[in-house]
């Protein structure tokens, strides 16, 4: 008689290991095609390293095993695939997103997010528009142009002592709302310092020479860009034939480990500020180090900007799904709103609009082709 009880012993033991476990559906959306896919790519990398590092710990939701999975969309940096992906997301049910990169696509992706009720985290959107539509499913990870504009107009003023200031913009959500952010805190110092020049081009152009030229007559001595990096790029390269020795400012569109490639030899050390839309300091500065570190091991590519703030937006919606005990949108919703976390990236936690609170500026240079930390600024 022993040997059926063994059996039946196995069988119930194999029945069990094979037992399904919940999955709960993360999806991310980021530009995976085109000139900013190495940005889309870095998101998805970070997401990545946090799903795996949740799955390692073998976690529960209201008392039940989980897997995490991601479903990872490419919206292009383009707003109508953007609301495409979304949709896609919503037909799939996921229970949460970390998304998207750009504000043109942030934007209109948030309106379907909400009307199905699914939390969005953007870990790079800076548009004060994303958190001030009145949607309660949209977080953002970053500091806003606001207060990217406050902090790079008084930089340029300051500490660039910049008085001629030609402002460049790629006519997108983001690039515009940027530049026209800068001008406004640079109005804000009170001093004679303005634009003379405010010239336009677009996120896919390639031949900067006529607005360029125009601004070398207006003998600026700052260019500030509203824009991404493999604008830039270009951008810096015919700067360079024209003979335009300028300071060149921006924010994180272009602060990425690829510009000095982009760029090329017209990067000149210390020629260029970008600033980041978060940063970290003191104890925190460790485990932001020991991320990247791990990050590069990883995936044998250096850290472009998102990854950090990637990781910790799946991290939120994780945390925030068990403290509710449900993986269900709506439900674990007010969790989110009101979560206080310590992430990768810092201290967590959303204001009214779902806004990070107190967040950083982070400022950076180029020296040797390699990106520099200068100063974190709140």
């Amino acid at each position: 008689m022993r040997l059926p009880i063994l059996l039946l012993l196995a069988s119930l033991n194999a029945h069990a290991q094979k037992a399904p476990v919940n999955q709960v559906r993360i999806g991310v959306a980021a530009p995976l095609s085109g000139a900013s896919a190495h940005m889309g790519k870095d998101i998805e990398n970070g997401a990545r390293m946090a799903v795996d590092d949740l799955n390692a710990t073998g976690p529960q939701i209201g008392g039940r095993n989980v897997r995490f999975v991601l479903q990872v969309e490419d919206d292009g940096a383009d707003p109508k695939q953007g609301t495409a992906v979304a949709q896609k997301l919503v037909d799939a049910e996921v229970a949460g997103v970390v998304g998207h990169l750009n504000s043109g696509t942030s934007v209109p992706a948030s309106r379907i997010y909400a009307a199905a009720g699914i939390p969005q985290i953007t870990p790079a959107a800076t548009t004060p528009l994303y958190t001030r539509q009145g949607f309660q499913t949209a977080f953002r990870l970053v500091a806003n142009d606001n207060k990217i504009g406050e902090v790079l107009g008084r930089y340029a003023v300051h500490t660039l002592k910049a008085r001629r200031i030609a402002v460049i913009d790629d006519r997108t959500a983001f690039g515009q709302g940027l530049a026209d952010a800068f001008l406004k805190g640079v109005r804000a110092q009170g001093t004679a310092a303005d634009a003379v020049s405010r010239q336009y081009t677009t996120d896919r152009a390639t031949d900067f020479n006529a607005i360029l030229t125009q601004i070398k007559a207006r003998q600026p001595d700052l260019i500030f860009f509203g824009g991404m990096d493999a604008v830039a790029g270009p951008m810096l390269k015919q700067m360079k034939a024209l003979g335009m020795n300028l300071r060149f400012l921006s924010g994180d569109g272009i602060c990425s480990e690829r510009l000095p490639e982009l760029a090329g030899d017209a990067l000149a050390d210390n020629q260029l500020t970008c600033a980041v839309a978060g940063g970290v300091t003191g104890n925190y500065d460790v485990g932001y180090r020991a991320f990247v570190d791990r990050y590069q091991q990883r995936y044998k590519l250096p850290l472009q900007t998102y990854a950090p703030y990637a990781y910790d937006a799946v991290m939120l919606l994780a945390k925030s799904m068990q403290a509710a005990g449900t993986a269900v949108p709506k439900l674990y919703l007010p969790e989110l709103a009101r979560i206080k976390y310590q992430g990768v990236t810092g201290a967590i936690g959303f204001d009214r609009y779902g806004d990070l609170a107190n967040p950083a500026v982070t400022l950076y240079t180029y020296r040797g082709g390699r990106k520099t930390r200068l100063d974190v600024l709140h």
